[in-house]
Parts: structure tokens; sequence; C-alpha cells
């Protein structure tokens, strides 16, 4: 689980590392899933190359539009490059919002009571 803890309206990044331990090239899709999908994006596109022997990261981006959790799924899946297919990779996104921020203070003046 990947949680996203920030403030309302505010965008949060998160890196995920993926590493390759074999000799061969890895291409993943990325895909994400669920109920609050549209919050979450991935900034650097769909596709996931990682080189043999290597690491990389990929930024997981979510931006707050509401109060309640945000849940989704980030989904990796193997392309065949070269006969080689890696394990599909799932993540589960959760958010949380711990801070507001007013977006603007207006003054006004009433009377309280009129007769």
């Amino acid at each position: 689980t990947i949680e996203f803890i920030g403030a309302l309206h505010a965008t949060v990044v998160k890196q995920v590392r993926l590493k390759n331990p074999s000799v061969k090239t890895l291409v993943y899709n990325a895909i994400l899933v669920g109920r609050d999908a549209d919050d979450f994006s991935l900034p650097k596109g769909n596709t996931v190359t990682i080189s043999p022997k290597r690491q990389t990261s990929i930024n997981v981006e979510f931006t707050s539009r509401f109060l309640r959790p945000a849940e989704a799924v980030l989904l990796l899946i193997s392309k065949n490059v070269g006969g080689v297919d890696g394990a599909t990779l799932t993540f589960s996104l959760k958010s949380e919002v711990n801070h507001i921020e007013p977006a603007d203070i207006l003054k006004c003046k009433s009377p309280c009571y009129e007769l």
C-alpha cells in the first residue's frame, strides 16, 4: 500500500522503485484503476522500461478533491519483449487529507438583530 497524505487540493508525489534482476530488458504498461483512479496520475507516461540488472523509479501523483479517503490500484502489466515476461505488479493507493487551507477569507458586516 502506498499512502498519499497531504492537504486538501494539494498534489502529493510518491515514487515506486522497480528492480529488474534478469539479464533481459523488462517493459511494463502502467494502468490506474478503481473508484478514484482519476485523482491519481503518472506524469512520465504509462510505459516503464527497466534495463537488465538495473532499477528505475516511477512517480505517482495524487491531487485531493474531497475530504474522504481516495482509493485506487496501480497495475504494472508486463509486455512481452524478446520472449521475456515479467510478473504483473499491483500496488494499492490510498489517500488521507490531514490539513485544510482556506481558499480565501471574506469579511462582511451585517446586523445581528433588527426590529
